[in-house]
Protein backbone atom coordinates (compact mmCIF):
# COMPACT_ATOMS: atom_id res chain seq x y z
CA UNK A 1 0.00 0.00 0.00
CA UNK A 2 1.36 3.66 -1.14
CA UNK A 3 2.21 5.33 1.68
CA UNK A 4 -0.28 8.69 2.83
CA UNK A 5 0.79 12.00 1.82
CA UNK A 6 -1.39 14.03 3.66
CA UNK A 7 -3.03 13.34 6.91
CA UNK A 8 -6.67 14.68 6.11
CA UNK A 9 -7.77 15.41 9.05
CA UNK A 10 -4.83 17.82 9.62
CA UNK A 11 -5.53 19.50 6.77
CA UNK A 12 -8.78 19.85 7.77
CA UNK A 13 -8.20 21.58 11.01
CA UNK A 14 -5.67 23.44 9.08
CA UNK A 15 -8.65 24.72 6.91
CA UNK A 16 -11.09 25.57 9.95
CA UNK A 17 -8.07 27.96 11.40
CA UNK A 18 -8.00 29.23 8.21
CA UNK A 19 -11.75 30.40 7.59
CA UNK A 20 -11.56 31.95 11.16
CA UNK A 21 -7.77 33.80 10.66
CA UNK A 22 -7.73 33.84 6.78
CA UNK A 23 -4.80 35.08 4.92
CA UNK A 24 -6.31 33.79 1.33
CA UNK A 25 -4.77 36.02 -0.98
CA UNK A 26 -3.51 33.13 -2.83
CA UNK A 27 -6.70 31.57 -3.56
CA UNK A 28 -8.00 35.11 -4.46
CA UNK A 29 -5.23 34.93 -6.86
CA UNK A 30 -6.19 31.74 -8.25
CA UNK A 31 -9.52 33.02 -8.90
CA UNK A 32 -8.82 36.06 -10.71
CA UNK A 33 -6.59 33.91 -12.82
CA UNK A 34 -9.52 31.68 -13.67
CA UNK A 35 -11.76 34.86 -14.47
CA UNK A 36 -9.17 36.19 -16.72
CA UNK A 37 -8.44 31.95 -18.65
CA UNK A 38 -12.61 31.99 -18.67
CA UNK A 39 -12.72 35.35 -20.52
CA UNK A 40 -10.58 34.23 -23.48
CA UNK A 41 -12.48 30.91 -24.13
CA UNK A 42 -15.21 31.65 -26.56
CA UNK A 43 -17.78 29.23 -24.97
CA UNK A 44 -20.60 30.13 -22.02
CA UNK A 45 -20.69 28.14 -19.64
CA UNK A 46 -24.25 26.47 -17.67
CA UNK A 47 -23.05 23.65 -15.49
CA UNK A 48 -19.49 24.86 -13.90
CA UNK A 49 -18.16 22.87 -10.92
CA UNK A 50 -15.68 23.82 -8.38
CA UNK A 51 -13.58 21.78 -5.68
CA UNK A 52 -12.05 23.59 -3.40
CA UNK A 53 -12.13 23.96 0.49
CA UNK A 54 -12.84 27.55 0.61
CA UNK A 55 -16.25 27.90 -0.87
CA UNK A 56 -16.82 31.82 -0.34
CA UNK A 57 -13.87 32.46 -2.63
CA UNK A 58 -15.64 30.96 -5.59
CA UNK A 59 -19.63 31.25 -4.90
CA UNK A 60 -19.44 35.24 -5.84
CA UNK A 61 -17.77 34.61 -9.23
CA UNK A 62 -19.74 31.58 -10.04
CA UNK A 63 -22.86 32.00 -8.93
CA UNK A 64 -25.17 28.72 -9.26
CA UNK A 65 -21.96 26.62 -9.28
CA UNK A 66 -21.75 22.71 -7.64
CA UNK A 67 -19.21 23.32 -4.88
CA UNK A 68 -17.46 20.01 -3.67
CA UNK A 69 -14.82 19.38 -1.04
CA UNK A 70 -11.42 18.05 -2.51
CA UNK A 71 -12.39 15.09 -0.67
CA UNK A 72 -10.26 11.54 -1.93
CA UNK A 73 -14.02 10.51 -3.61
CA UNK A 74 -15.29 13.67 -4.98
CA UNK A 75 -19.00 14.35 -4.85
CA UNK A 76 -19.68 14.79 -8.81
CA UNK A 77 -22.24 13.24 -10.92
CA UNK A 78 -20.75 11.99 -13.80
CA UNK A 79 -21.12 13.58 -17.27
CA UNK A 80 -22.94 16.33 -15.38
CA UNK A 81 -20.81 19.64 -15.89
CA UNK A 82 -19.33 21.53 -18.94
CA UNK A 83 -16.68 23.01 -16.33
CA UNK A 84 -14.54 21.86 -13.82
CA UNK A 85 -12.40 23.91 -11.58
CA UNK A 86 -10.44 21.83 -9.41
CA UNK A 87 -8.85 25.35 -7.00
CA UNK A 88 -5.62 25.22 -5.33
CA UNK A 89 -6.13 21.46 -3.56
CA UNK A 90 -4.33 19.24 -5.60
CA UNK A 91 -0.92 19.50 -4.47
CA UNK A 92 -2.46 18.59 -0.99
CA UNK A 93 -4.07 15.15 -2.91
CA UNK A 94 -3.44 11.46 -1.52
CA UNK A 95 -3.62 10.47 -5.43
CA UNK A 96 -3.76 13.87 -8.02
CA UNK A 97 -4.17 11.00 -10.78
CA UNK A 98 -7.69 9.92 -8.98
CA UNK A 99 -8.69 13.34 -8.50
CA UNK A 100 -8.30 14.47 -12.04
CA UNK A 101 -9.90 11.25 -13.52
CA UNK A 102 -12.76 11.89 -11.14
CA UNK A 103 -12.94 15.84 -12.79
CA UNK A 104 -12.75 14.35 -16.35
CA UNK A 105 -15.38 11.72 -15.63
CA UNK A 106 -17.68 14.97 -14.57
CA UNK A 107 -17.38 16.50 -17.82
CA UNK A 108 -19.47 16.61 -20.32
CA UNK A 109 -17.88 15.67 -23.83
CA UNK A 110 -16.06 18.80 -24.63
CA UNK A 111 -15.74 19.80 -21.69
CA UNK A 112 -13.18 22.19 -19.78
CA UNK A 113 -11.09 21.11 -16.95
CA UNK A 114 -8.76 23.91 -15.08
CA UNK A 115 -6.70 22.86 -11.77
CA UNK A 116 -4.87 25.22 -10.42
CA UNK A 117 -2.24 24.10 -7.72
CA UNK A 118 0.86 25.00 -5.68
CA UNK A 119 3.96 24.02 -7.71
CA UNK A 120 7.74 22.70 -7.01
CA UNK A 121 8.99 26.35 -6.36
CA UNK A 122 7.02 27.38 -4.07
CA UNK A 123 8.78 28.39 -0.84
CA UNK A 124 12.20 27.82 -2.50
CA UNK A 125 13.93 29.63 0.21
CA UNK A 126 12.11 28.29 3.29
CA UNK A 127 12.63 24.39 2.28
CA UNK A 128 16.76 25.70 1.87
CA UNK A 129 16.58 27.05 5.16
CA UNK A 130 15.04 24.64 6.82
CA UNK A 131 16.92 21.83 6.13
CA UNK A 132 20.09 23.98 6.72
CA UNK A 133 19.00 24.71 9.76
CA UNK A 134 17.57 21.55 11.13
CA UNK A 135 20.34 19.33 10.26
CA UNK A 136 22.69 22.02 11.96
CA UNK A 137 20.64 21.91 15.13
CA UNK A 138 19.17 18.49 15.22
CA UNK A 139 21.61 16.85 12.91
CA UNK A 140 19.03 15.26 10.66
CA UNK A 141 15.77 15.89 8.58
CA UNK A 142 12.13 15.51 8.80
CA UNK A 143 9.17 16.70 6.57
CA UNK A 144 8.11 20.30 7.44
CA UNK A 145 7.31 21.68 4.10
CA UNK A 146 4.58 19.75 1.41
CA UNK A 147 6.53 18.27 -1.76
CA UNK A 148 5.24 19.54 -4.48
CA UNK A 149 4.94 18.91 -8.35
CA UNK A 150 6.88 20.23 -10.93
CA UNK A 151 4.98 21.76 -14.20
CA UNK A 152 7.16 19.14 -16.60
CA UNK A 153 5.36 16.26 -14.49
CA UNK A 154 1.70 18.01 -14.51
CA UNK A 155 0.97 17.72 -18.04
CA UNK A 156 1.51 13.70 -18.39
CA UNK A 157 -0.85 14.05 -15.34
CA UNK A 158 -3.69 15.33 -17.51
CA UNK A 159 -2.64 13.03 -20.12
CA UNK A 160 -2.90 9.75 -17.74
CA UNK A 161 -5.90 11.17 -16.31
CA UNK A 162 -7.28 11.22 -19.88
CA UNK A 163 -7.30 14.21 -20.60
CA UNK A 164 -7.40 16.22 -24.40
CA UNK A 165 -5.56 18.94 -25.07
CA UNK A 166 -3.32 19.06 -22.24
CA UNK A 167 -1.32 22.08 -20.77
CA UNK A 168 0.69 23.02 -18.17
CA UNK A 169 1.65 26.61 -17.15
CA UNK A 170 2.43 28.92 -14.20
CA UNK A 171 2.42 32.33 -13.02
CA UNK A 172 5.37 33.07 -10.11
CA UNK A 173 4.49 35.35 -7.12
CA UNK A 174 6.60 36.71 -4.58
CA UNK A 175 5.87 37.87 -1.29
CA UNK A 176 7.33 40.15 1.11
CA UNK A 177 7.52 39.48 4.54
CA UNK A 178 8.94 40.92 8.18
CA UNK A 179 10.33 37.57 9.28
CA UNK A 180 10.39 33.81 8.95
CA UNK A 181 7.70 33.36 11.94
CA UNK A 182 5.53 36.40 10.37
CA UNK A 183 5.87 33.54 6.74
CA UNK A 184 4.80 30.97 8.81
CA UNK A 185 1.87 32.53 10.36
CA UNK A 186 0.86 33.25 6.71
CA UNK A 187 0.88 29.85 6.20
CA UNK A 188 -1.46 28.58 9.03
CA UNK A 189 -3.39 31.50 7.95
CA UNK A 190 -4.21 30.57 4.71
CA UNK A 191 -4.71 26.86 5.60
CA UNK A 192 -1.33 25.42 4.23
CA UNK A 193 0.65 24.70 7.49
CA UNK A 194 2.21 21.15 7.82
CA UNK A 195 -0.27 18.42 7.21
CA UNK A 196 1.63 16.12 6.12
CA UNK A 197 1.24 12.78 7.28
CA UNK A 198 5.28 11.88 8.35
CA UNK A 199 5.57 15.17 10.32
CA UNK A 200 7.09 15.39 13.83
CA UNK A 201 4.48 14.90 16.56
CA UNK A 202 6.66 17.23 18.61
CA UNK A 203 6.88 20.73 19.35
CA UNK A 204 10.51 22.14 17.56
CA UNK A 205 12.84 23.91 19.24
CA UNK A 206 13.01 27.32 19.25
CA UNK A 207 16.83 27.14 18.22
CA UNK A 208 15.76 25.62 14.93
CA UNK A 209 13.59 28.92 14.26
CA UNK A 210 16.52 30.82 14.93
CA UNK A 211 18.42 28.89 12.98
CA UNK A 212 16.30 28.91 10.12
CA UNK A 213 16.24 33.30 10.27
CA UNK A 214 19.56 33.43 10.21
CA UNK A 215 19.79 31.43 7.24
CA UNK A 216 17.27 32.48 5.20
CA UNK A 217 18.08 33.83 1.60
CA UNK A 218 16.09 36.55 -0.36
CA UNK A 219 17.14 39.14 1.95
CA UNK A 220 15.82 42.57 1.32
CA UNK A 221 16.64 45.57 3.83
CA UNK A 222 14.82 44.11 6.70
CA UNK A 223 12.70 41.85 4.63
CA UNK A 224 12.40 38.58 3.62
CA UNK A 225 10.97 37.31 0.48
CA UNK A 226 8.76 34.12 0.04
CA UNK A 227 8.19 32.75 -3.65
CA UNK A 228 5.24 31.05 -4.39
CA UNK A 229 4.16 28.93 -7.72
CA UNK A 230 0.89 28.56 -9.05
CA UNK A 231 0.41 25.91 -11.63
CA UNK A 232 -2.36 25.83 -13.86
CA UNK A 233 -3.71 22.76 -15.48
CA UNK A 234 -5.67 22.68 -18.83
CA UNK A 235 -7.51 20.03 -20.31
CA UNK A 236 -10.41 19.01 -22.62
CA UNK A 237 -12.85 16.03 -22.15
CA UNK A 238 -12.66 14.25 -25.55
CA UNK A 239 -14.40 14.89 -28.39
CA UNK A 240 -14.75 13.94 -31.85
CA UNK A 241 -14.54 18.15 -32.95
CA UNK A 242 -11.88 18.49 -31.28
CA UNK A 243 -8.11 18.80 -33.65
CA UNK A 244 -6.50 15.51 -33.48
CA UNK A 245 -2.54 14.82 -33.73
CA UNK A 246 -1.40 13.25 -36.84
CA UNK A 247 -1.13 9.41 -37.28
CA UNK A 248 2.41 8.39 -37.17
CA UNK A 249 3.83 8.53 -41.00
CA UNK A 250 0.60 10.07 -42.28
CA UNK A 251 3.15 12.94 -42.76
CA UNK A 252 3.57 14.49 -46.35
CA UNK A 253 6.50 15.29 -46.34
CA UNK A 254 9.37 13.72 -44.63
CA UNK A 255 11.59 14.91 -41.77
CA UNK A 256 14.59 13.85 -44.20
CA UNK A 257 12.70 16.27 -47.43
CA UNK A 258 12.17 18.99 -45.00
CA UNK A 259 15.73 19.15 -43.94
CA UNK A 260 17.20 19.14 -47.48
CA UNK A 261 14.61 21.29 -48.36
CA UNK A 262 15.89 23.79 -46.08
CA UNK A 263 19.23 23.36 -46.49
CA UNK A 264 18.86 24.50 -50.24
CA UNK A 265 17.10 27.34 -49.54
CA UNK A 266 19.80 28.52 -47.13
CA UNK A 267 23.03 28.29 -49.56
CA UNK A 268 23.35 31.85 -51.22
CA UNK A 269 22.22 32.57 -54.24
CA UNK A 270 24.48 33.99 -57.28
CA UNK A 271 23.82 36.89 -59.32
CA UNK A 272 24.62 35.31 -62.78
Amino acid sequence: MTPLLTDRTALARNRARALRDPALFLQEEAAAEVEERLREVNRRFTAPAVVTAFPQIWQPRLPGARIVPDDDTLELEPAAHDLVIHAMALHWANDPVGQLVQCRRALKPDGLFLGLLLGGRTLSELRVALAGAEAAVTGGLSPRVLPMAEIRDLGGLLQRAGFALPVADSLMREVRYRDTLHLMRDLRAMGEGNALEARLRRPSRRALFAETEARYPSRAGDRISATFEIICLTGWSPHESQQKPLRPGSAVQSLAEALEAARKDAIPKGDG
